[in-house]
């Protein structure tokens, strides 16, 4: 994403005669945080587009890389999580705004000609999105504690009351609705809108997020003013485990269909979105600033920052969440 850091491994890519060496992104200047003979850690500059990365020195240049760089897809937004995409590839994103108070749009939607509308207003404090086998977006309202249930028309009811500070949320295969209450409750809504604790957890200092993998397991994040954080793994008898522990201020996750987690946050001091292995292995796998959330669409990944959301071409099969 624009930037953040990526690094280039290599040789000769040091100093030479106390010159640093220019590097570009296609025709753009790449700004350098770190040159070594080995590598060099370069900051994506904004403007620039997918392209090769070409290092310069001495008038010659490098062999080209492609880096692929996420284009911005919609500004003026205020996520505090991920994003959610319905079955025609509409795109649903929030503005959440300052809490108790009331904004002019809650909640946008942007079709396939990739223009923002409003969708929802009078619905205070939007914080989790999302979509049910029938098509029907839910939304949480952190300040009321209540979950809304809108049709494609942009009709809202109530669906369920009394969830605390409602934030994250996720459908299970069997259409039951989990919500995640940041005071560290995990709420389970069945299908006839009984409510049970499913599950307890450290309470976070921002917000729950919520995805299930094929297998049942629910994953939660949540950040704590540690910074040594968690993926928690939720088995179907509500019995907490740490998936992986180690990163900072993780929070919008999702899944591919391989059973990969992709979660917004700082991985050994690097932020962008980390890649997490069934095998719990980690690795950066997006380098980018200010990220809260993500999901996948047909052709990519949508990125969510605390004010945008962002396209990144990138070939990852995303588990589909309805």
């Amino acid at each position: 994403m624009p930037g953040g850091i990526v690094e280039v491994r290599g040789e000769m890519l040091g100093p030479d005669e106390h010159r640093l060496p220019q590097v570009r992104v296609g025709d753009v200047p790449a700004a350098l945080t770190l040159s070594r003979p080995d590598r060099l850690a370069i900051q994506v500059p904004h403007g620039c587009v997918t392209g090769e990365v070409r290092v310069g020195q001495n008038a010659t240049d490098s062999n080209g890389l492609e880096l692929k760089v996420a284009v911005p897809l919609a500004e003026n937004l205020h996520p505090i999580t991920s994003p959610t995409i319905d079955g025609e590839g509409n795109i649903y994103a929030t503005f959440s705004g300052p809490r108790g108070e009331t904004v002019p749009v809650s909640i946008f939607r942007i079709g396939g000609d990739y223009q923002m509308r409003p969708f929802i207003r009078d619905l205070m404090n939007a914080s989790g999105l999302a979509m049910d086998a029938e098509g029907y977006l839910y939304a949480s309202s952190r300040t009321e504690g209540t979950v809304y249930r809108i049709s494609g028309n942009g009709a809202m009811s109530v669906y369920a009351q009394g969830m605390g500070v409602a934030t994250g949320m996720a459908f299970d295969a069997a259409g039951n609705l989990f919500v995640g209450d940041r005071s560290g409750t995990i709420f389970k809504i069945s299908r006839d809108r009984q409510i049970f604790v499913y599950a307890t957890l450290e309470p976070s200092v921002s917000a729950y997020h919520l995805a299930f993998g094929d297998d049942g397991t629910l994953y939660v994040t949540g950040p704590t003013p540690s910074g040594f954080d968690a993926v928690y793994a939720i088995d179907i008898h509500g019995t907490v485990t740490d998936f992986y522990r180690g990163l900072g201020r993780p929070q919008g996750l999702a899944l591919d269909v391989a059973g990969n987690i992709y979660v917004a946050a700082s991985l050994r001091g690097q932020r962008g979105v980390v890649r997490i292995t069934p095998e719990r292995e980690a690795s950066l796998e997006v380098a980018g600033p200010n990220l809260v959330g993500l999901a996948f669409a047909e052709d990519g990944m949508v990125l969510a920052t605390h004010d945008a959301l962002y396209h990144l071409a990138i070939e990852i099969a995303g588990r589909k969440l309805v």
